[in-house]
């Protein structure tokens, strides 16, 4: 018997997540009306694998910044939950889902709020990230884990993304990209994932 197998054995918590990670199913899910969070799971995606999947709503936002605004303002104080094109079969199978967002209004979008009352994720390892205009992730990452009570959540990740309203659409590319993927690396590392 290895010493890898002994330890898991007696002393389970001294197992990473990373000597885990890699006999697990991995999921990311995403949201993005900017594409910046698309480039954040892109780059998860690209360093741990898995199953990369855009959320789409039945009925699309408009492309129109201020409707959505107006719409999201809507949604939030009605409690109202988006349906969902996207569908994602089997999720039992993951064990690890990423679920990446940007901050609409500083709390969690509508369509995300819907993707975690649709599905089940009791017992998965649940990792929130975030790009966000500059307010920061306001209380979308203490929803995501009101929203998956009986799910192991970890410490979420978060940077600044573009600016809708102030005509900023897509700013994680080129050199930034490049700066966001250093900066996940580290991230996931920290959290034990690489």
């Amino acid at each position: 018997m290895t010493l890898s197998l002994l330890l898991a054995l007696f002393f389970p918590s001294t197992i990473t997540h990373a000597q885990s990670l890699s006999s697990k199913k991995i999921l990311i899910v995403y949201l993005s009306r900017t594409n910046n969070t698309k480039a954040l799971a892109e780059i998860i995606h690209k360093q741990i694998g898995g199953t990369l999947v855009s959320l789409e709503l039945e009925k699309p936002y408009p492309q129109n910044y201020q409707a959505t605004v107006q719409q999201i303002v809507h949604e939030n104080e009605t409690g109202f939950l988006p349906p969902l094109r996207t569908k994602i079969g089997r999720i039992q199978q993951y064990d690890v889902v990423f679920v990446g967002f940007p901050t609409w209004g500083m709390q969690l979008p509508p369509p995300i709020k819907s993707f975690l009352h649709q599905y089940d994720l009791k017992g998965k390892l649940v990792i929130p990230f975030n790009s966000n205009g500059g307010y920061g992730i306001g209380s979308s990452f203490q929803t995501v884990a009101e929203l998956c009570p009986n799910s192991n959540i970890l410490e979420g990740f978060m940077t600044r993304g573009g600016s809708e309203r102030d005509g900023q659409l897509l700013v994680i590319q080129g050199a930034r990209a490049k700066e966001a993927e250093t900066i996940i690396q580290a991230w996931l590392r920290k959290q034990k994932l690489l």
